[in-house]
């Protein structure tokens, strides 16, 4: 978690300077990877980085050390949430879908926005140490990620709504968050149901969430 990033005066800049701050780990030369571990892309920027004396950073090794950094939300030519990051091949667009309809509509940005702006930088680490262990159980500011979830589906609908992408068949890009809904109408989290699977017709083996999981098949 990045906790300026809440901060008035957040912008490009200061993600830039964040990210010339952390610590390097390669220079890539051809095929070669050149071990930087630790130092300063600052002083590849001035040429003075000790593991590639006399050259000077170029746009892949910016590239390059972007991807190397590792908050929760990766500021590239894109925004990139690192929260979640796999799952079955069917719930996969649900996650931009919900971006989407979040980010890319300002009404619904500002409403998403309203929800949490009151929190502090020590709330929103303990939720974000909570919810792997508690998932919906956590709590912050008395509400629990359940709460949260049903009030955020329901702007990234709306915003998807007001979007009005369709398809060949005229369906908008809502159709892409019902692998979200079903979770937060159950009240439950594809872990929970994991472990649920695994307590109930697994009989206590792994083997079956491998095969389920790629088949996109979920079983009660």
């Amino acid at each position: 978690m990045l906790p300026w990033a809440f901060e008035p005066g957040m912008g490009f800049e200061r993600w830039v300077d964040y990210a010339l701050d952390v610590p390097m780990y390669f220079v890539k030369r051809g095929d070669r990877y050149i071990d930087a571990a630790g130092q300063s892309f600052r002083d590849l920027l001035a040429g003075k980085l000790p593991a590639l004396p006399g050259e000077r950073a170029t746009l892949s090794d910016w590239a390059n050390h972007l991807s190397s950094i590792f908050p929760e939300v990766r500021l590239k030519r894109y925004l990139e949430m690192r929260g979640a990051d796999s799952g079955p091949w069917h719930r996969l667009p649900a996650l931009p879908a919900f971006w989407v309809g979040l980010l890319y509509d300002d009404r619904s940005l500002d409403a998403a926005w309203d929800l949490v702006k009151h929190w502090s930088a020590e709330q929103r680490q303990q939720l974000r140490e909570d919810v792997p262990r508690l998932g919906f159980k956590a709590t912050i500011g008395g509400r629990t990620p359940l709460d949260l979830a049903r009030e955020c589906l329901a702007l990234a609908r709306s915003g998807l709504e007001r979007r009005n992408r369709r398809n060949a068949e005229g369906s908008d890009e809502t159709r892409y968050l019902e692998p979200i809904r079903s979770f937060v109408e159950r009240g439950v989290t594809p872990a929970e149901e994991l472990l649920q699977n695994y307590d109930g017709p697994w009989h206590g083996s792994v083997e079956p969430a491998f095969e389920e999981q790629e088949a996109g098949v979920s079983k009660q």
